[in-house]
């Protein structure tokens, strides 16, 4: 096929426009030229390329099997130019078209996923995948830049990474409504005794913030459900238990239908959150999106 030229993209679009309407004369209605343009067009296509596309029958004009998977591949063709513009749109507000972004679960049923939300508010096309993973997975996903930017808990320490604080929160105490608790303004660390707990499912029992403040505490627990961070709160409704976690996961988690009760926690447990990212990301206006729509986010959370 002879290199493709302003002319034979013409005769492609005339084609395209011939299959959709299916005969000439509807073709060059919709085009505005003349049925014999249009008949020349085609033939001049169909010699450029060395396909017949139509079969002429009693003054027909009969698509071929050719026909259909030009038309086809016209339609992947423009597709591919309508996402490329989308691609330089995104290119001209953010610097990049596309965001991989890793997230560890507390932060993923809510908080991260607003601010794909926000991002995407400005143009639908923007490509983002979002993956959620342990903090420390995370991290690794970021150094061997499988993620662009990560969301983790702190501390983090990386020779790789920069590592952005964003913000720190207290634990609060999730209790079914029911719950001889419940009626307190404030769960202390004593009121767990004799209780059952759930409790995330970490990979050692040894990281688990709660179980390492109870034990230091002396307290003895009546029993725990180890479950995915994502069922924790429904376990909770349920009556399962009670828990303590951090407020961000509790809010993102919980709707008005559930029957659990949200109190503050003493002795105060904190989780710090914040970003992580390679050196040449520093400056991203995507970053700098995302820095300004998550500060708007948090002083949400703390209403």
């Amino acid at each position: 096929m002879p290199d493709v030229t302003i002319h034979s993209l013409k005769a492609l679009a005339i084609f395209k426009t011939l299959f959709e309407a299916g005969s000439a004369s509807q073709a060059a209605r919709t085009l505005g030229i003349t049925q014999s343009g249009v008949s020349r067009s085609l033939a001049q296509l169909e010699e450029n390329l060395g396909i017949q596309l139509y079969l002429r029958e009693k003054n027909r004009l009969v698509a071929t099997p050719e026909a259909r998977e030009l038309y086809d591949e016209i339609l992947r063709l423009m597709g591919n130019i309508e996402e490329l513009r989308h691609s330089v749109l995104a290119l001209k507000e953010f610097g990049t078209s596309r965001l991989r972004i890793a997230s560890i679960p507390g932060l993923s049923f809510g908080f991260v996923p607003n601010l794909v939300a926000a991002l995407l508010e400005t143009n639908r096309r923007f490509s983002v995948s979002l993956d959620m993973m342990s903090s420390n997975e995370v991290q690794l996903a970021v150094e061997s830049s499988h993620a662009d930017i990560g969301f983790v808990t702190l501390p983090v320490a990386s020779r790789v990474l920069k590592v952005e604080p964003w913000f720190t929160t207290e634990a609060v105490c999730l209790l079914p409504t029911a719950h001889p608790l419940a009626d307190k303004t404030r769960i202390d660390i004593e009121d767990l005794r004799d209780q059952h707990l759930v409790i995330s499912n970490q990979p050692s029992i040894r990281t688990n913030p709660l179980l390492e403040l109870i034990a230091r505490h002396g307290i003895r627990i009546a029993g725990k459900t180890e479950a995915n961070i994502g069922t924790i709160s429904a376990l909770v409704a349920n009556g399962v238990g009670i828990t303590v976690m951090n407020p961000v996961t509790a809010r993102d988690q919980l709707s008005s239908r559930d029957q659990v009760v949200v109190r503050p926690f003493a002795p105060a447990m904190t989780f710090g959150f914040g970003l992580v990212y390679r050196g040449e990301w520093k400056q991203s206006r995507v970053l700098a999106f995302l820095r300004d729509r998550g500060k708007a986010l948090m002083a949400d959370y703390r209403d």
